[in-house]
């Protein structure tokens, strides 16, 4: 389980959730990996866990709607492990909320994490990702950037923006040899869903069960992220990859 050795890798959101299980899987395969999250306490716990486990994991406290954070990150990751191969923008947000109810503060909250937010990290790291030679950036989507749900409009628009996002960016850095593309993921057993299944109100709004009948696993959700920054997908690029049990087929 070596595919990523001698490749460092940024996730971001790695406190928790899909976050965390990518983190981890990645620093099994080989990876420095350096744990960025607003989460002090619980990013710190994620890097000393992979530690312990034999892999190399550093954390670094980031906000990532601040330009000045994800700068500090990509350069703490660069200093720490001496180069930069691999990008996972996964830090996200989002609430269900009936449309005439939501803010214009919650909308712009929302796209500031899901899709500002990558965008400053990919303009922080694309310089390093050039040079690697094995350059690989993932961007978390959703199933609800391929699909519209009510109550979720906010989320959705922001999710759409990154799977665009992923598409425009793969086209103008391959010729760089840097790979840019995006998961889509559907629901996933994590702390985000379970805040969103808190504040349904109505059967409309509720995820509903995929035809695999049941929801992903992080480790599910990381082992496609695996696949499309390993050398496996190596002419894999602006693929915005569902991995929702069929929910959108």
């Amino acid at each position: 389980m070596t595919r990523l050795a001698g490749r460092a890798a940024i996730v971001t959101g790695a406190a928790s959730g899909i976050g965390r299980a990518i983190a981890e899987r990645f620093a099994a395969e080989g990876a420095a990996v350096l744990v960025a999250d607003v989460q002090r306490d619980a990013g710190d716990a994620v890097a000393t866990a992979i530690r312990a486990g034999g892999g190399q994991g550093e954390f670094a406290a980031t906000d990532v709607t601040s330009e000045t954070d994800v700068r500090a990150m990509v350069d703490a990751a660069v200093a720490r492990f001496g180069r930069l191969d691999i990008l996972v923008n996964n830090a996200g947000i989002g609430r269900f909320v009936p449309f005439e109810q939501l803010e214009s503060g919650e909308w712009d909250r929302i796209f500031a994490v899901n899709l500002r937010a990558a965008y400053l990290a990919c303009r922080a790291a694309v310089p390093h990702l050039k040079r690697s030679g094995h350059g690989a950036i993932l961007n978390l989507s959703s199933q609800s950037g391929l699909q519209g749900q009510p109550m979720n409009e906010a989320y959705c628009a922001s999710k759409a923006g990154v799977i665009l996002f992923t598409r425009s960016l793969a086209r103008e850095l391959a010729p760089d040899g840097v790979r840019v593309n995006c998961i889509c993921p559907g629901g996933t057993e994590t702390a985000l869903l379970r805040a969103f299944r808190r504040t349904i109100t109505t059967v409309e709004s509720a995820p509903a069960s995929p035809p695999l009948g049941r929801f992903a696993r992080p480790e599910e959700i990381a082992a496609a992220a695996l696949f499309l920054v390993s050398d496996d997908a190596s002419y894999v690029t602006g693929v915005a990859l569902p991995v929702d049990g069929g929910a959108t087929a």
